[in-house]
């Protein structure tokens, strides 16, 4: 292998991992969910900025606040309202939850399942970035490929329309800056660094389809200067630096659109690293979202000006400080099965493909002798793991547990009704999935929402498998991917990688319910009253 190949290697390596990321009375006041009466609200639509801080939590911004550590933040949530647990989408990976706020909707719409899935049709895995041992084992160019084009442009379903193509629908304008999902029905060039347009499998520049305002870090910038936070050692621009001046440069050159939506990425990183209570990635986003504010030249100005929604993607949960005890490795568990490489394409004699997540994991029988329920069962050896799901041909979805020898299974439509006004078939063990039943009514427990984003994930693309995540303290391994030992992480259904708080200021409403999968209708309400 030359050298020159060697390097450039390394440098896409480099950018596929950082663009898409592996993503008292005090208490009390902050925990209040009503508007300050003083705050005007006009009648004419204002702009709506949404400000995305990847990993955002509740109990750590509360902290940070009261150490003064974010005074942007505590100025906007004290002007304004709010909501300390909106529910994620499924499983709990920036990817699919960025989906599922463009689109409204969740996987089994959506069709982006998580970070890694293995696609049945292309008889490959999908990487959008992942860690460092996993990527040096794959193919980077098609990771950068899968990552910025195919993601937005291809996986992404044509059939359900994200907030920007709706906005231009109807004649309005909208921007993007840094988010990973940003498909709209504007064309733009995105230009491609010299080292990975030398390889001759990208074009020098690449044609996507984005809102009429399009940032990606080195790839597109609106602010001519902002090229001063596209080097390597910041990140190529996949920095809250760069979201938040790009976002400012809108404000200061009267370039504001309906929607603007902005992705602050480096808290995610931070608390992977350093675990879910660490406060300085909150820090470092507060002072990226002053940036943007002080572009109105006063705060004031700023929240009379616009409708500004700050709040995070997932929550993470703390992963013990033990490698041995912290993981569960499913190539253990499965290894009388031929578990497919990743360094090779599969096999015809390959059975299972594990795609693991973090804290969840798609399993895939791709050999037809393979039963999905004796999949499961040997799942089930494993006390450590959490919800354990496949799917049948009747569309019910069967759920057990480590060590349990209980089932739950359900369906969509029936009697039962939940507090998000979906209806659901039930029967058996309802403690497995940690739901109440009182006159046909449902209330979820530890596992918010679980029947719809459980359902989302089950029938999110095509394929046998099973959906497993594991217990809080825990994460799942496969061959070379990455572990967060003693630091936090996400994707499963538990509450603990699943509720981050909201923040909005500038208007008196509020999403129909709590989750991110209702945000996009709410914010179209916002711009077009």
């Amino acid at each position: 292998m030359g050298i020159k190949y060697k390097i450039t290697i390394v440098l896409v390596l480099s950018l596929s991992l950082l663009i898409v990321g592996c993503r008292a009375d005090s208490s009390q006041q902050l925990n209040q969910q009503s508007i300050k009466s003083h705050i005007p609200v006009n009648n004419k639509a204002k702009p709506v900025i949404f400000i995305m801080i990847d990993s955002l939590m509740d109990k750590p911004l509360q902290d940070a606040i009261q150490e003064g550590r974010a005074p942007a933040m505590q100025y906007l949530l004290h002007q304004g309202q709010y909501f300390p647990h909106v529910v994620s989408s499924f499983p709990t990976m920036s990817v699919t939850i960025d989906s599922t706020l463009l689109t409204g909707t969740y996987a089994d719409q959506h069709h982006v399942p998580g970070l890694v899935w293995y696609s049945d049709s292309r008889k490959r895995m999908i990487f959008y970035g992942n860690g460092a041992k996993e990527a040096l084992k794959i193919d980077q160019l098609q990771v950068f490929l899968d990552a910025i084009y195919q993601l937005n442009q291809v996986h992404l379903n044509k059939k359900t329309k994200t907030i920007h193509e709706e906005l231009a629908d109807k004649g309005k304008e909208s921007a993007s800056i840094n988010a990973i999902v940003f498909r709209g029905r504007t064309k733009h060039a995105l230009k491609v660094p010299d080292f990975i347009a030398n390889s001759s499998r990208v074009p020098e520049k690449m044609i996507v389809t984005g809102p009429k305002w399009l940032s990606y870090a080195a790839l597109a910038q609106l602010n001519p200067k902002n090229s001063w936070n596209t080097p390597v050692w910041k990140k190529f621009g996949m920095n809250n630096e760069f979201s938040a001046k790009d976002t400012a440069f809108l404000i200061s050159q009267k370039k504001l659109s309906d929607v603007t939506i902005a992705y602050f990425p480096e808290n995610d990183n931070l608390a992977h690293r350093k675990g879910p209570t660490q406060l300085k990635g909150i820090e470092k986003a507060d002072q990226a979202l002053q940036t943007v504010l002080n572009a109105y030249g006063s705060w004031e100005e700023a929240v009379n000006s616009a409708i500004w929604i700050v709040m995070g993607d997932s929550a993470q949960s703390a992963v013990y400080d033990d490698r041995q005890a912290a993981t569960v490795d499913l190539r253990s568990l499965l290894s009388h099965y031929r578990i497919a490489k990743l360094n090779q394409p599969v096999r015809s004699d390959d059975q299972i493909v594990i795609a693991a997540n973090e804290r969840m994991a798609y399993i895939y029988a791709i050999n037809d002798n393979v039963e999905l329920s004796d999949v499961v069962k040997s799942l089930q050896k494993e006390n450590k793991l959490d919800i354990i799901a496949m799917k049948d041909g009747t569309n019910h979805i069967h759920v057990t547990k480590g060590k349990k020898g209980k089932l739950f299974s359900y369906r969509p439509g029936g009697k039962y009704m939940d507090e998000y006004g979906q209806s659901w078939t039930l029967s058996g063990e309802e403690d497995l999935v940690d739901i109440t039943v009182n006159n046909n009514r449902i209330k979820y427990g530890k596992y918010p929402d679980i029947l719809a984003r459980l359902h989302g994930a089950m029938n999110s693309h095509e394929g046998r498998y099973v959906v497993v995540t594991v217990q809080p303290g825990y994460e799942l391994v496969s061959e070379s991917s990455p572990t967060h030992i003693g630091g936090g992480a996400h994707g499963s259904l538990h509450e603990k990688d699943s509720l981050v708080p909201l923040i909005i200021s500038g208007t008196n409403t509020r999403p129909k319910t709590l989750r991110i999968v209702d945000i996009k209708d709410w914010i179209l309400q916002l711009v077009n009253k």
